[in-house]
Parts: C-alpha cells; sequence; structure tokens
C-alpha cells in the first residue's frame, strides 16, 4: 500500500505538516517495502486552488491514503472521488505517522475538519 504523508521537510524526521493543500513537501512510502519517495509540493504558493491541485498530484502518484493534519473541503471531496483515503488529525514525525499508521492506529475521517482557506495565512 502507497501512503502519503504531508511533510514540513523532506525526510522521515521532518514534523507532519498540519496543512495538506500548501505543505511543503509530500512523503510516499510504500509501507510493504518501506520504500520511499519525497515530492516537493507545487501548490505551496497557488493562488487558489491548492487542496484541489494537491489531492490531484497525490492520487496521481497512486497513494492510497493521506496522513494529514488538517484537509478542508475541496481536496477531502478530490480525494474521496479519487478514492484516496484520508486521515487528519496526524501529529509528530513523518516516521512517527508511518508507524502508527502501520499499527493500525488512525481511522479514516468521513468528513473535512478545517474550512476551504485554511492554511492560507502565512
Amino acid at each position: 500500500m502507497r501512503i502519503a504523508i504531508t511533510a514540513s521537510g523532506p525526510d522521515l524526521d521532518s514534523p507532519v505538516d498540519p496543512r495538506f493543500g500548501r505543505c511543503a513537501c509530500f512523503v510516499f512510502v510504500d509501507t510493504e517495502t518501506e520504500e520511499t519517495e519525497v515530492v516537493q509540493n507545487e501548490n505551496v504558493a497557488v493562488g487558489g486552488g491548492a487542496g484541489i491541485q494537491s489531492a490531484q498530484a497525490v492520487a496521481d502518484k497512486g497513494a492510497t491514503a493521506v496522513l494529514t493534519g488538517n484537509c478542508g473541503p475541496n481536496a477531502h471531496r478530490t480525494l474521496q472521488v479519487a478514492g484516496v483515503g484520508v486521515i487528519v488529525g496526524v501529529g509528530g514525525t513523518v516516521r512517527e505517522a508511518i508507524e502508527k499508521y502501520k499499527a493500525g492506529g488512525f481511522s479514516a475521517a468521513t468528513a473535512p475538519n478545517v474550512d476551504a482557506k485554511f492554511g492560507t495565512e502565512t
């Protein structure tokens, strides 16, 4: 299974970024092989639609689940349509999030947990 974690930096010891659409980067992890891939988020500074564009990018990379701090309604809807599970309320480091996910410590979110413009203030 391939998961994506929103990250504030490019490695497993980076903090989980609380923003989905405007996170610094995505860390993709194959939970079976532990192979990782870091992708810089090209949507950090777009004027609008960051959540939708980031959700499409994550789905295009083959993620079956996203672990993040928060996810707004547009991104959540886009991820659901693409068949990507959304897990919110994730904190700590990327490494800790992966381990907790593998241990079954998270549940998928059935709805967004923030408003559409969350994370646009810097």
